[in-house]
Formats: C-alpha cells, sequence, structure tokens
C-alpha cells in the first residue's frame, strides 16, 4: 500500500530529523503515531486498535478481510491469491474507480501467528513477476494486546531515502489512515446494528443476501409478497451509521443511500437478512457468492460443530473467532459450494 496517494504530509519536525504526524480523524482515545526517520531510512508507525489481538490479526492476514480495507478510498482491492505462510505470497491489485488494475505483491518473510508479520513487498504483474525497476518496502509488523486493545508496531525499511520521501509526497499516510477506517466502518455498524435486530441467543436460520445496490428494490418486492413487515428499525442506510463512528472517514456519496443492513421475515419466521455491497468499499460481487445461509446457534460448542462439521472437505474464507462487533464467527463454503456463515452472538 504505497506511492498511489494523492497527499502529501502534514508537517516537519526539523529538529528531530524526523517527520511526526497526528491523522486528523483518528477516535482521540486510540495512539496513532507516525515517523519517518532520515537517518535509517525507516517509517515507524503505531498504530492501537479498539478490540483483541486476534481479530486485529486476522484483518491483516484473511484475504476477505483485506480486500475490504486495505485500499482507500474509490480503490478497492481484489486478491487473486493468498498462501500465508513463510516463503508465500499474496497477490493483488489495486483497483481504480475506472477499473484500472495496478498489480502488487507482499512475500511473506516471517510469521509468528498473533506476534509478528513480515513481508517484502513490490509492483508486478498478475502472475506475480516483480518490477525491478520501482523499489521495495520491508514491512515487520509486530502486534501486541494490553486491556482489550491491540496494538500494531510498523516497520518500513528502504535501501534510499529519497524512495521514502516519495511515498510521503504522495499521500502514503494519509492513504493507510482512511484504509485502516474502512474495516472499522463497515463491519462495526453493520453488525452493531444486527445486535439492535436479535437481542436474545434462542437459535435461527438466516439467509443473507448480498447486492450491488439493490437491496431496497428487492427487499421491497419480498415484503409485498410474504407480506411481513421489516424488522427493527426497517431499511438501515450506510448514512445512517452509528453516531459512535463520527471521527471515521465520511461515507462516500454514491454510497450513503444504499442499504446497510434489513431484515425480513418470510414464510415460517425464517429471516432474509440483506446489505449492499459496494465497489467503492472494496467488494467484488458476482452470482454465487452473494447468498449465504446464515446460522446462529445458542451455544458456541454448537456453532463449533456446526462449523467443522459442514466445512469438511470445503473451502474456510474465515475461521471461526470472536469479532469485535461481538459475535463468534465464522464463514466458508462446503464441499458442495454452498455458502455459509456460522453466528454466535456473544453477550
Amino acid at each position: 500500500m504505497k506511492r498511489q496517494y494523492g497527499m502529501g504530509l502534514s508537517r516537519q519536525d526539523k529538529t528531530r530529523n524526523n517527520f511526526i504526524t497526528k491523522p486528523e480523524n483518528m477516535k482521540p482515545a486510540l495512539l496513532f503515531d507516525f515517523t519517518v526517520n532520515k537517518e535509517n531510512n525507516t517509517i515507524v508507525i503505531k498504530r492501537e486498535f479498539d478490540a483483541n489481538l486476534e481479530l486485529v490479526w486476522q484483518a491483516w492476514t484473511t484475504a476477505e478481510l483485506l480486500d475490504q480495507w486495505w485500499a482507500p478510498k474509490p480503490y478497492h482491492i481484489e486478491t487473486k491469491s493468498l498462501d500465508l505462510k513463510e516463503g508465500g505470497m499474496w497477490l493483488y491489485a489495486m483497483v481504480s474507480p475506472q477499473d484500472e488494475k495496478m498489480w502488487c505483491k507482499a512475500d511473506y518473510k516471517t510469521i509468528e501467528t498473533n506476534k509478528l508479520l513480515s513481508w517484502l513487498d513490490a509492483f508486478c504483474d498478475e502472475n506475480g513477476n516483480e518490477n525491478t525497476i520501482k523499489p521495495r518496502s520491508l514491512w515487520t509488523n509486530n502486534f501486541t494486546e494490553t486491556n482489550g486493545i491491540t496494538t500494531v508496531n510498523i516497520t518500513l525499511k528502504h535501501d534510499k531515502l529519497e524512495d521514502i520521501e516519495k511515498m510521503i509526497e504522495m499521500g502514503f499516510k494519509e492513504g493507510l489512515t482512511m484504509a485502516l477506517g474502512n474495516l472499522d466502518q463497515y463491519l462495526e455498524a453493520q453488525f452493531k446494528l444486527r445486535m439492535q435486530n436479535k437481542t436474545s441467543n434462542a437459535a435461527r436460520v438466516c439467509t443473507y443476501l448480498n447486492f450491488d445496490g439493490k437491496t431496497e428494490e428487492a427487499f421491497l418486492f419480498y415484503k409485498s409478497v410474504f407480506r411481513t413487515e421489516f424488522i427493527g428499525k426497517g431499511i438501515e442506510r450506510f448514512e445512517d451509521i452509528p453516531a459512535s463512528t463520527e471521527n471515521w472517514p465520511p461515507v462516500a456519496d454514491s454510497v450513503k443511500k444504499m442499504v446497510l443492513h434489513v431484515e425480513l421475515p418470510i414464510t415460517g419466521n425464517h429471516i432474509l437478512m440483506g446489505t449492499d455491497a459496494p465497489k467503492e468499499m472494496g467488494f467484488t460481487l458476482t452470482k454465487g457468492n452473494n447468498m449465504h445461509i446464515c446460522i446462529e446457534p445458542e451455544t458456541r460448542t454448537e456453532a463449533d460443530r456446526l462449523f467443522n462439521e459442514l466445512s469438511a472437505g470445503g473451502n474456510v474464507t474465515m475461521p471461526m473467532a470472536d469479532m469485535f462487533f461481538g459475535a463468534y464467527f465464522g464463514e466458508f463454503s462446503d464441499k458442495y459450494g454452498i455458502n455459509w456463515m456460522i453466528n454466535f452472538q456473544n453477550k
């Protein structure tokens, strides 16, 4: 994530021969330090997250989540492959609103689960062949947790100072700040609304539908057919994101009227859930990946059993884990290609 952003550094501290910046849209209670050390050609970033260690680690190592937050708006990420092991590679495209693709890769060097993640980045072609003209950055990310707050200490090492200065001029810090906000903004807002609509751990089965901007049209149609009413607050929109997110990056105007979340009971009190999956937030929607069966069991034990047995022989896209939106959640496709979500709501 570098050299694609259009804003420069906010100020320079000449007495330390370093650059030090503080992002304006960061939650005030969380630390975000950004320092450029000109003497050893490094960028050092210290960033706190109001989430536990496992969840933050997952956000940095899961293709589905990286696709949602790694790119600053209006760009989005499309992962071609991610092999999370030492010697493995994450190959992805940074995609512009004009659908222009800039291919990048991360060659993983050191991985210690929930502790250390290091990679060497590069521009490349769609097959991962490196562009040897452009410089590479060595990322070293250390993860720690204290009292539910996770800190990621990031060091980017370069061979030459001019490479760092070029990154700063093109707005690396601002782009990174915006990207980190994407995941927070979308997931916490969406699942906070789901918690408002389901106030107990009574088991239920839901069908979760994603649309390319047509959620409202589809759910009004379903509502007319099944002659039922929406649950909770009805149709929630991206412009209705809870006030607790007011310090995060603003929602794009083209997204504000889209549907963030809606629930509709149908025959036998089965629940249809729906959301729009905007390109502006990094989603690539295709027929086949836009529908999940969502099971909400009564206990964590049952959640694990269902996940393990249903996913056997299939493709796990998100292992079961405690999420910062309050759920114990996992996602996978079974051996027949059917998409599932397991969601136990912690209370």
